[in-house]
């Protein structure tokens, strides 16, 4: 258990650079605090004290903002960065190097017995205000972009974003060597943000808008190129205009004579 806590402290520093000093961890950052409660919660769980696990989770949402169930299943090097509304259920797992930010829920769906919360796997990213619902699983170095809603299982290294929660393309051949390259070195991104490789940023939106246009000129020139063979087969381009008039909502007002 000691073990563990100290690893709680010490990963701080790899994952916050406004981290200066253990001291400062140790009195500062509520997301280590709700952790070293939560370890004596969720031993007094195991041990069947309920009312006292309860209790103790209870004192620390109400010291820290963060609310972990005491029979929350967390592993090692878990960070909670800011931590503020952050709400973990019963039967959630958290894997070993996950990371998760102010306003995550890891919520259940059900109000039947048995697992209902979801299970995290080793270095997943939940960004700020993500909500992961249901008895689901995310895959190990996923990424849970901030705001999103996640129902269904994101595999793993994939990134999910939006209402509800899509899976983004995955990157070509040489963004797949930079995958596992990254994945080896166990890089860490920030709020389940990448670099300027990936695919979850400004550029890469710009880059889809881009395509989507591409595609829509596309359509473009083959109506076009139809119209022009339809016309050489006798077809009366007139007949566009008269279509258009019967859809026109103010066809009938323009017609009807005035008393």
């Amino acid at each position: 258990m000691f073990n563990h806590i100290k690893e709680d402290i010490s990963i701080v520093f790899e994952r916050d650079p406004a981290a200066r000093t253990h001291w400062e961890i140790i009195t500062t950052y509520p997301g280590v605090h709700a952790l070293l409660m939560h370890r004596l919660s969720h031993w007094l769980w195991q041990h069947r004290f309920y009312w006292l696990a309860r209790f103790s989770s209870h004192i620390g949402r109400w010291l820290t903002g963060i609310e972990i169930h005491p029979g929350a299943t967390i592993g090692r090097r878990v960070f909670i960065d800011h931590g503020m509304g952050v709400v973990i259920g019963e039967t959630a797992v958290i894997g070993d190097d996950c990371t998760l930010y102010h306003g995550v829920t890891l919520g259940g769906t059900s109000w039947n017995k048995g697992k209902r919360h979801p299970t995290l796997e080793s270095g997943v990213v939940i960004g700020a205000g993500a909500k992961v619902l249901g008895p689901i699983t995310v895959g190990a170095g996923a990424k849970i972009g901030s705001n999103a809603v996640v129902v269904k299982d994101v595999p793993a290294n994939a990134t999910a974003v939006g209402i509800p929660a899509r899976i983004l393309e995955e990157e070509k051949a040489d963004k797949d060597a930079q995958s596992a390259k990254s994945a080896k070195n166990a890089s860490f991104t920030a709020y389940a943000v990448g670099n300027e490789n990936d695919q979850f940023n400004p550029e890469a939106m710009a880059k889809t808008l881009q395509t989507l246009l591409d595609h829509s000129l596309a359509q473009d020139a083959k109506l076009a190129a139809l119209t022009l063979q339809l016309q050489a087969l006798g077809a009366d381009s007139s007949s566009d205009a008269e279509v258009a008039e019967a859809f026109d909502i103010t066809h009938d007002a323009k017609h009807t004579p005035s008393k």
